[in-house]
């Protein structure tokens, strides 16, 4: 996995002034540093520069980029931030097509299928990735985003120039290239936030390239197109055939994504979705490896865990029932509230933007421990959208609303806004135009019963916004350490077979995820199978509340506060002086009362870090 940047004119030629160029390569590269701490490389052409930095997992040692190839005369530069998982298919058939490789890495398959099968070759791809191809002679560059946004991408244009990076703060050390606000960017954060419009890069000016889109810049300008999309069908095969298919397509993208010319390892949390990933990786290991698994906990939580409808159990006893299941060599990491409240910030620097809280945080901090032995990690995430795991599937009054059902009211966010602001952002009409112009994506079956109609409204609300918002997290907090995190359940065949299956299948007998549940058969314990839903684990720790009580007070009673003037500040001092909420969250499963107290935090270190305001 790397980090990925570059800036494109057709009219300059940069190589006219490669000192200057150089020196942006070199700034944006430090930038990404913590994405590709192995190597790092830059290429300056007529028109294209490229930056990279690499984390170096697959093809050790002549994988480095910027890659260039020469093929009948023309010459071909190439970037890649992520893993082809099929590349050897791929590769087997380009050779059968006349074709030779000098290194055995995913790259220069990914170079050569463009050169053989045009723009288009993406459809071809298994994987995660974020990808800038350069035609030096037709003057033409391409960017390419994996299926689901697993690989972050983001660009923006200056003075006829298009910048790109994997990171929004690299950017930003283009000339002219500035962070601001506008309300628009407000409402992404005080409206929508955690998550973010697919697309809008917050940043005034700063956009994405969309989950399997891929951009053309060229002398004729910037054209986009989808090369994927979630498409409706009615779905045929029987119920036995349909556990068939979604037990092999599971089992064949885990398998694939052990992929590596390092050691992996797996989150274990004991629920049904690591625990599975955990178990078919255990009993496809090398002969006499063993799996090495990492759960995550708080310190003291045996003491102050709090259940409630969104978080029932704890996770200790299941992944007791795993390891030993497996035979897996397992760590447990566990977290203090003070470094939870501290990371906070960093959590900010891994995203350039304020996060899910400690839920990114804590997860930030576990992703450096397990960093420091593996590169390579395989998770559970993303089987809860995609099998209908979250709790707005099964309550009708979540399913059935017209709104997003993680974040259906806004009253609690808007009550601790000065009330000017609120207004000015209207803020109930961005939610409804978000929510009307996600839901308009859709495609309709008018075979389709009500049920299943509005099961797939809430399976593509999911995935387009929810999973988005998790696949950044895991992206972000992951390789801010340097370490790989595949997401086997974001495989764009599995995903897209799934979505048509009619709810009565995925949720026979109103037992949540019991599809998944008939496909884990063979590999969990029935005490794990039969868990029920419980998400990342949180801190209850009250000394974790108390501290952030008193850094957001600190906030607000500093006048050179930026955050200071778009709140309303009786309302937050009564805030910080209240009881917290724990099972009313206001965003997700996780995010409640103390979580608020901790994004407001984030948010006034966002916005003094960039300088921002409207």
């Amino acid at each position: 996995m790397c980090g990925i940047a570059g800036y494109f004119n057709s009219k300059i030629d940069f190589s006219n002034n490669p000192k200057n160029n150089f020196n942006i390569l070199s700034n944006m590269i430090a930038t990404m540093k913590q994405r590709g701490p192995d190597a790092d490389g830059s290429t300056i052409t007529s028109s294209c520069c490229f930056a990279h930095t690499r984390l170096s997992i697959i093809d050790l040692n002549t994988g480095d980029q910027p890659m260039k190839l020469v093929h009948n005369g023309k010459s071909y530069h190439i970037i890649h931030n992520g893993e082809i998982y099929n590349y050897p298919d791929l590769k087997k058939e380009l050779i059968s097509n006349g074709y030779s490789f000098e290194t055995t890495s995913d790259t220069e398959v990914m170079c050569k299928a463009f050169i053989h099968w045009g723009p288009l070759f993406a459809t071809r791809l298994i994987g995660i990735f974020a990808t800038a191809i350069y035609d030096e002679t037709e003057k033409t560059l391409y960017l390419y985003r994996d299926h689901f946004g697993v690989k972050p991408l983001y660009y923006t244009q200056v003075g006829g120039t298009l910048v790109f990076a994997s990171r929004i703060d690299t950017l930003f050390e283009y000339p002219r290239v500035k962070p601001c606000i506008d309300l628009t960017g407000f409402n992404e954060i005080f409206t929508v936030g955690p998550a973010k419009t697919h697309g809008h890069g917050v940043f005034a000016g700063i956009k994405e390239v969309l989950p399997g889109e891929y951009i053309t810049a060229s002398e004729r300008g910037i054209q986009k197109r989808l090369y994927f999309r979630l498409e409706s069908h009615p779905h045929t095969d029987s119920y036995e055939e349909t556990i068939e298919k979604t037990t092999f397509l599971i089992e064949d993208s885990i398998k694939r994504q052990m992929i590596s010319d390092v050691p992996i390892c797996t989150f274990l949390s004991g629920g049904i979705d690591s625990s599975l990933v955990s178990s078919i990786c255990a009993s496809n290991m090398s002969e006499g490896k063993r799996l090495d698994t990492y759960s995550f906990d708080f310190e003291d939580n045996d003491i102050h865990f709090k259940a409630n409808s969104f978080q029932p159990t704890q996770d200790g006893p299941y992944v007791d029932i795993m390891k030993e299941y497996i035979n897996s060599n397992h760590t447990i990491l566990s977290c203090k509230y003070e470094m939870l409240a501290d990371l906070l910030y960093p959590s900010v620097d891994s995203r350039c933007l304020p996060t899910m809280a400690d839920v990114d945080s804590s997860l930030l901090y576990f992703c450096s421990e397990v960093a420091k032995k593996h590169k390579v990690a395989l998770t559970g995430e993303c089987a809860d959208e995609v099998f209908g795991g979250y709790p707005w599937f099964h309550r009708e009054e979540m399913y059935m609303s017209d709104n997003f059902p993680w974040m259906s009211d806004l009253s609690f966010r808007k009550s601790l806004l000065n009330p000017e602001f609120a207004a000015a952002l209207q803020m109930e009409k961005y939610v409804r135009n978000a929510y009307n112009n996600t839901v308009s994506e859709i495609d309709v079956l008018p075979s389709e019963s009500e049920i299943d109609a509005k099961i797939r409204k809430v399976t593509y609300l999911n995935i387009r916004w929810f999973m988005q918002t998790l696949l950044d997290r895991m992206d972000r907090t992951s390789m801010q350490s340097g370490l790989e995190a595949r997401v086997p359940f974001a495989d764009h065949r599995l995903v897209s077979y799934v979505y048509n299956i009619p709810w009565s299948i995925k949720c026979e007998n109103k037992t949540p995820k019991s599809l998944l549940r008939h496909a884990a058969a063979k590999f969990l314990p029935d005490a794990v199978m039969n868990r029920p839903k419980n998400p990342y684990p949180k801190t209850y720790h009250p000394k974790y509340e108390e501290l952030l009580c008193n850094r957001l007070r600190e906030v607000i009673n500093d006048t050179g506060s930026p955050i200071r003037s778009y709140l309303n500040i009786p309302a937050v001092n009564k805030f910080i002086d209240s009881p917290k909420e724990y099972g009313k969250p206001w965003y997700g499963q996780l995010m409640a009362g103390p979580q608020m107290l901790a994004y407001l935090l984030q948010v006034d270190y966002w916005m003094r870090k960039y300088t921002l305001s409207v």
